[in-house]
């Protein structure tokens, strides 16, 4: 049901031109994340590990129409920090007409957040997804593809390392919005 209700606003959003954009948040730990690899015959593939337990948090969203992806970094997820980024939002789109679809974070039914998307909704529709549905939201597989791209089978030995291998993947996504745009194809 949920799904079907988010799919009527993609038509209106379609129909009028608008954004439909999907907002969501990760961490990305400094440590080691094995994935699948290729290795040698009988050699088991190692990557060294630090045992930091440093990351760093990314709010980001991703237009599904045009596959414009924006992020930001942050300390921390909370209502302050999300105001924050939808501040950025606002400076690229408020001429245009926005159909915004976020998860349940507790934060993002903070009342002054809620007071922003208030101040905001000439421009701006917001739209919850229901709960525990990662599937539904567009970025997720955005999040995945930067594991993979990024931070899979690699050692980093300092948060600032970390950090450039997530910015070149964000950038390289910016640049070139063909290589994520088979990610958006179910959510258009």
């Amino acid at each position: 049901m949920a799904s079907l209700y988010v799919s009527q606003h993609k038509k209106k959003a379609k129909a009028l031109g608008a954004a439909l954009v999907f907002e969501d948040e990760a961490s990305f730990r400094q440590d080691s994340t094995l994935h699948a690899t290729w290795s040698k015959r009988g050699v088991q593939p190692t990557v060294p590990v630090t045992g930091a337990r440093k990351s760093i948090k990314i709010f980001g969203c991703v237009d599904v129409f045009s596959a414009k992806f924006i992020y930001r970094e942050d300390e921390v997820f909370n209502a302050s920090t999300y105001i924050g980024f939808l501040e950025q939002i606002a400076r690229i789109y408020r001429n245009r007409k926005v159909y915004y679809v976020q998860d349940n974070a507790s934060y993002h039914k903070d009342k002054d957040v809620w007071a922003w998307f208030g101040d905001n909704r000439k421009w701006l529709e917001v739209f919850n997804l229901p709960p525990y549905s990662p599937e539904l939201n567009a970025a997720e597989p955005l999040w995945h593809h930067t594991r993979k791209a990024g931070t899979h089978n690699r050692y980093f030995a300092t948060k600032d390392e970390l950090g450039s291998s997530l910015f070149s993947v964000f950038k390289s996504m910016q640049k070139k919005p063909d290589q994520i745009r088979g990610y958006l194809n179910p959510f258009c």
